[in-house]
Order: C-alpha cells, then structure tokens, then sequence
C-alpha cells in the first residue's frame, strides 16, 4: 500500500519538477526481490494517478527498475575497487564485535590495508576518508555537517558481489542526470555516504532536500503497524483525491496568507522547497476530513452527486438496489451535501430514507424520547395525518405548534419525531427530509415508535 509519507514526498517532487519545468522520475528500487511484486508496482501506479501523478503527463518519466541497471552498479564498485577507493573485506560481524567487545561500534577498518581481492564471501567496502567531515548541503536543514571518522568504511558490495542500495542509488542518480533529491529525514544519515560516492565517481552531488518526518496526534512517527497510514485506505473511506492532495501539501509547508484550500496548480505557482519547515508535521485527520467537507461543499450538483454515487449501491449501501429510489436519492442530495464530511458517511446518512425500517440508536432513543416527547410525538401523529400540503414549512409549523401546547420550543419538539424517523437525534435538516421521504412511510415509522413507547 502507498504510505501517506511516500505521497507526500512524491507530491513535493512534483511540484518542484512542474515549478521549474523539469521532470519527475519515478524509479523502482527492486533489487531486493523479497520485497518487490509487479502487483506493488502497479500498486504504486495507481495511487500516483489517484492524486494526479498520471504517466501520460509530460513532466512524469518512468518507472524505471533499479535491477535494469546491476551491471552499471557493478561497474562503479569496480571502479572505485581499481583506483583504491575501495577494499574487500572478509569480516563477519562476529569478528568485528570479538576485536571491539561491542555491538553497537561500527567496522572497525581492520581489512583496510590486508591487500585481499576479490572472491566469493568478501565484501567491497568504501575507503571513507581518515580525516575531515563531508558537509551536506540540504535546502530544508541548512549543512548537516559528518565528520568522516564516524561514517566507517560502508558496504557498497555484498559478498556474492551484489551492489548494495547506497552504489546503486547513486550510478542511478547520475545516468539519470538527478538534480534534486527530496525524500524523507530517515534517509538524511546515508546522505554523507552517497555524496562521498558521488565524489568518489567523479560527479558533483545533487541538490539534498530532507522532508520533516510526519507524525501522529501523540507525535509519534507514523507506522503502518500502529497508524492508519495507507493512501488506499483513505480513499476507500471516502476522502477526495483533491482533498488529500491538498492536505498532504500543507504538511511542512504552507503558501502563506493563512490560505490552506487550494488547487494543486496554484500551489504549484507558489512550491518552494526551500520554505519547507524542518519540524515534524502532524498528520491531522480530523482536519484532513474537514478540508473534504469543504471539497464536497465546493463541488456542483452533478459532480457531487457522480461524486457519492458508488456510495449508494451494494456492497458500500446497506439497502438492496430495489429499495434504492433514485430520485429521492437526487431530491436529497442538495441537504447531503451541506452535511457530508466523507463520502463513506453517506450511506449511514441516507439510511433512513431507503431501509424500509429506521435503524435506532439506542442512546439517541432515550434522549429524544424524554417527556413530553411521547405526548408529542403523538400528537404530530394525528397532526400529519391530515396535513395539507405535505412540504418541510408545512411539516416544520405542525411540529412546532405541537411542541408549544406541552411547553417546549422546537428544537426539543422535533427531537422525538427526528428519532422515530430516522433512529437518530442528529442528522440532516428534518422537515425537508420528511417531505422527502412522503407522508405513508413518516407515519407508519411514527406508529411503530408509538407502539414502543406503549410496550
């Protein structure tokens, strides 16, 4: 599944390749097999089209599959193995630790000057200079600065002679001309070992740009073990692509003038990697749902209602297709839409107006059903019975009259009607819901609640 973080990073890319009239790479990592299926790519495909990121764009290039590229990676760690740059080492880490008597040092160079070449089982570690420290110089984090002694002499080839991730990012970056890397502050750490690689290789690195780490509301980083993190799941559970692309921009970085609902293009305008904040950016899902509120209610009629359509059939509606009624459906929609936050709420919104019984909420029925709600209730029976003409002032007048012979206003008077109707105190405006739903199904839900109450 696409990682939320990962949209992010891919969208800030975007936009920076879109800015300055560059172009986009998407590259696939695939060297370790374990973890790669065609299935995850096309995975990853799809969700970059969910948020606009479509191949036929012509800022979008790819994907390409690092395993494409091995012999070019084998090639650069050959390289630098020639020119002394690097060494084969034969220590496992049982050794290291039995020389140091830790586990938690690193290489401790011991194979640097052994002269051993090349042969199954040795691995070919990078000659990281003795002295001085290797400065990067990252757009969001100013110079993070290494000194070198702490980087030890790293793997760039496995023992079977494979090219490890560190090499093969970097031959790739430099056939495919990279000139800006922004991806995820987890990865600032092997920063120094790629820019000493790219040196190495005779290249000048890339422009470095370490996005701020998201986190939950107890501002723990977000984990897919433990957080709702999947742009999938997000989307299956009815936010708007346009919402989240949005959302996903702001985090980190804003566009200034207090301004957060905008389209994409116009954040495009203004994208600057450099305003990118280093601090942690809370991934906020009550105000991710209140940005698609805000995208529902922006929307026209016909593109709202293409928008929850899906929503209202089997298997995301709890009705049957014959209970559906789609022009009841298109009569409420204009109320839905001033109300809906997600499009997965429409379902249990709009239940009440094609199952043929209400689904009760127990606690709302205690609450609604408060004296004199009863008394009431009964009375807008026999009120609505003979009610002339059946439309949501009429219907309002009738409840509110009701209401004022026991005593009460008509946000109490209506509470009980609301329940019996729809099984719940909240919901969308009433009297309009009631014309909606006609006067044979409001009645014959008010008796049943009657019958209730006299049981």
């Amino acid at each position: 599944m696409f990682h939320v973080g990962g949209a992010r990073s891919a969208l800030f890319n975007w936009a920076v390749a879109k800015h300055a009239g560059g172009t986009f790479i998407l590259r696939v990592e695939d060297t370790d097999a374990a973890r790669n299926k065609p299935e995850w790519t096309e995975g990853i495909l799809t969700a970059m089209a969910t948020l606009g990121m479509h191949q036929d764009d012509p800022t979008f290039e790819g994907p390409y599959f690092q395993s494409h590229y091995a012999p070019q990676h084998i090639a650069a760690a050959q390289k630098l193995a020639a020119e002394g740059r690097a060494y084969y080492c034969d220590c496992t880490r049982d050794d290291v630790v039995a020389r140091t008597g830790s586990q938690h040092l690193g290489y401790d160079g011991f194979c640097r000057d052994r002269g051993l070449t090349e042969a199954p089982g040795r691995a070919l570690r990078f000659r990281t200079p003795d002295e001085g420290e290797t400065v990067v110089v990252d757009l969001i984090r100013g110079e993070p600065t290494f000194p070198n002694k702490v980087l030890e002499d790293f793997v760039i080839a496995r023992g079977d002679g494979s090219p490890v991730f560190l090499i093969a990012n970097v031959v790739d970056d430099i056939e495919m001309r990279i000139t800006h890397v922004i991806r995820g502050e987890e990865h600032l750490p092997n920063t120094p070992k790629q820019q000493l690689l790219w040196d190495a290789l005779g290249h000048t690195p890339p422009t470095w740009a370490h996005l701020p780490v998201i986190v939950n509301e107890k501002r723990q980083k977000l984990s897919k073990r433990r957080d709702k993190v999947a742009l999938e799941d997000f989307i299956d559970d009815g936010i708007l692509p346009d919402a989240m692309v949005n959302y996903l921009m702001l985090l980190g970085w804003s566009p200034g003038n207090d301004e957060e609902i905008l389209p994409f293009e116009e954040m495009v305008e203004r994208f600057d990697i450099a305003h990118v904040n280093q601090a942690p950016a809370f991934f906020d899902v009550k105000k991710l749902t209140s940005f698609n509120g805000e995208y529902l209610r922006a929307m026209d009629d016909d593109t709202f209602i293409e928008a929850v359509e899906p929503w209202m059939h089997a298997p995301l509606a709890p009705w049957t297709e014959e209970q559906f009624n789609g022009e009841q459906f298109a009569a409420i929609a204009p109320l839905l839409q001033t109300r809906l936050a997600t499009l997965k709420d429409a379902p249990l919104t709009l239940d009440f107006l094609f199952l043929d019984d209400p689904v009760i909420d127990e606690a709302s029925w205690t609450k609604g059903m408060k004296e004199p709600g009863p008394a009431v209730l009964a009375d807008v029976r026999e009120a609505f019975a003979t009610l002339e003409p059946w439309e949501a002032e009429d219907l309002k007048n009738t409840v509110l009259t009701c209401g004022e012979a026991h005593g009460i206003k008509l946000g109490k008077s209506q509470a009980p009607v609301r329940v019996a109707v729809t099984g719940r105190t909240v919901g969308l405006p009433l009297f309009e819901s009631l014309h909606i739903l006609g006067r044979e199904k409001t009645l014959a839900r008010i008796d049943a609640a009657l019958e209730r109450l006299a049981a």
